[in-house]
């Protein structure tokens, strides 16, 4: 992988197409396909599920993760293992036994990450950090594509990549990504991104070039 991280949000593909999208990605340089679960519950929309996992999983042989946006995540999480997730996200927000839930991950043989909302002080975190081998903080409120930055969580960003070497995990970031917001973070320590509507779908140029651009 890359030493800064690029995830396309498959949320924001072409549905239509999907498998083709996510071999076009895959050649034009993706680093990890980014899969977002949502229930209607948690957040307010529905967008992908197990299947769109399998054929996401079926199409490339990169990094796939699930950024589970769910109720009670510990009563699925071993649904989208099993469809081919290397990585699985969880909001502590929604899941009342978090460390247990992290420690399944892993024994799954999958990598564990949190997602924090803007709204998620880090102390209400830190204990999970132990488990984590991703954290990613959300910079807008989960649940739909094409918001704009929150400007405050730019702190966030720098307090937990202070925080990185001692607990061992990569730094990621979703939500209004675009080019500006990228250099930014990555400046003060964030690893990776993932690409949705500001930076990378709905673009005239080709997947290849913008993502060669953003590097």
């Amino acid at each position: 992988m890359s030493e800064k991280l690029l995830c396309p949000s498959l949320m924001c593909a072409d549905f239509g197409r999907l498998a083709e999208e996510v071999r076009t990605l895959d050649e034009a340089g993706t680093d990890i396909f980014h899969c977002d679960i949502m229930d209607g519950t948690f957040v307010p929309n529905f967008t992908m599920g197990v299947q769109d996992v399998k054929a996401v999983r079926a199409a490339t042989q990169k990094p796939v993760d699930c950024h589970l946006m769910i109720e009670n995540p510990s009563t699925k999480v071993d649904w989208f293992i099993d469809a081919g997730a290397d990585i699985v996200y969880i909001h502590p927000e929604s899941e009342r036994f978090v460390v247990k839930t992290l420690a399944h991950i892993r024994e799954r043989g999958a990598k564990a990450g949190i997602a924090i909302n803007p709204d998620t002080p880090i102390s209400a975190v830190e204990e999970m950090l132990n488990l984590c081998d991703y954290v990613m903080v959300m910079t807008v409120n989960p649940g739909f594509a094409g918001q704009k930055f929150i400007s405050f969580t730019r702190d966030k960003v720098v307090r937990l990549a202070a925080m990185k070497e001692q607990y061992g995990f990569r730094l990621m970031i979703d939500g209004a990504c675009s080019p500006q917001v990228i250099a930014d973070l990555s400046s003060v320590g964030a690893d990776g991104f993932v690409l949705g509507t500001s930076a990378l779908f709905g673009k005239e140029k080709p997947y290849q070039e913008l993502l060669a651009d953003l590097r």
